[in-house]
């Protein structure tokens, strides 16, 4: 009898949100990587598959081995492709242990490889890009654990000056008066993994254009050990659903091999109403990601012909 080939690799998970692609792996215990090329930017490392390393900043959410362990890698990789030395965003109290990984690489490679760390505390932010930051939050997880939401910063003139000629405007400048109000507007949230609390009903979170959630446990039994864990349960996302705004896309990761992708398109079907299943997408569902992208695809053709 023949022996069986080697489990494969599982293949990169992809969406198109427009203007953002999401593409990555994220299975619970195994590895967490999702890399958004438009900002620059991706969030844990997993494994650190191929296709990330073009991402010069990482937002690591927390320690744990499936969401860190491609770091040094990460690292290594990027100036041996002729790019420049990534940046990772962590939490304060991963700053010191990260750097003693990359000291003992030292001794292991017999050389030492560029990198550089950004402790970031909750509620401060971090420029990736003109105009866009990434703001951290405290998320609740058995270690120190941060979310992100990537704010894009805006201007608009202020109401009193609207309607002035542009050298009224240019005088009031001079006269050292503020013309422009400042916002900001959330674009993508990913929680990492984290328990239910305050931080996932914030107006950055429920406001954000694509929620990157976890979501390890769905079965109707397992809400006990989705607490005990510090992780979301599929009835948490149901209320992340009716609190955030009709236009916020949500993404499930972090889904456990316990539960088949099949097994996982049924639950949704029967638990969550029909009016936010357009709403909720799972980044792993290769088969329904597949045919969402082709009719975006077909649209997009059937667009163009009728602009021709």
């Amino acid at each position: 009898m023949l022996p069986k080939e080697p489990a494969r690799r599982p293949q990169l998970g992809f969406l198109y949100i427009p203007p953002f692609r999401l593409q990555g792996l994220s299975i619970a215990g195994e590895e967490t990587v999702v890399h958004v090329p438009e900002l620059d930017l991706c969030f844990d490392i997993g494994l650190c598959p191929k296709a990330v390393l073009p991402a010069p900043i990482v937002a690591l959410t927390h320690g744990h081995m499936d969401h860190v362990a491609g770091i040094a890698y990460y690292f290594s990789q990027r100036p041996f492709q002729g790019m420049t030395p990534g940046t990772v965003i962590c939490h304060p109290e991963l700053e010191k242990p990260l750097h003693n990984l990359m000291e003992a690489w030292v001794d292991i490679e017999r050389q030492r490889t560029k990198y550089n760390l950004v402790p970031l505390a909750p509620g401060e932010q971090y420029e990736i890009k003109n105009n866009h930051h990434l703001k951290a939050f405290e998320a609740i997880h058995t270690v120190p654990a941060l979310g992100y939401t990537v704010l894009e910063k805006r201007t608009r003139l202020k109401e009193e000056f609207v309607g002035l000629t542009q050298e009224q405007i240019v005088e009031h400048k001079k006269a050292g008066k503020e013309i422009v109000d400042t916002f900001h507007i959330p674009l993508i949230t990913f929680t990492g993994d984290t328990a239910w609390g305050d931080h996932l009903t914030t107006d950055d979170v429920l406001q954000s254009k694509v929620l990157i959630t976890e979501c390890t446990f769905m079965e109707p039994g397992h809400r006990k050990r989705a607490g005990i864990g510090k992780h979301l349960h599929l009835d948490h996302i149901l209320d992340l659903l009716e609190a955030s705004s009709d236009e916020t896309h949500i993404v499930l990761t972090h889904l456990s091999r316990r539960t088949h992708m099949g097994q996982v398109r049924k639950t949704l079907d029967r638990h969550v109403p029909e009016r936010f299943r357009h709403r909720l997408l799972v980044l792993m569902d290769s088969r329904g990601n597949r045919a969402r992208y082709e009719q975006q695809l077909a649209e997009a053709e059937a667009n163009q012909v009728g602009n021709d």
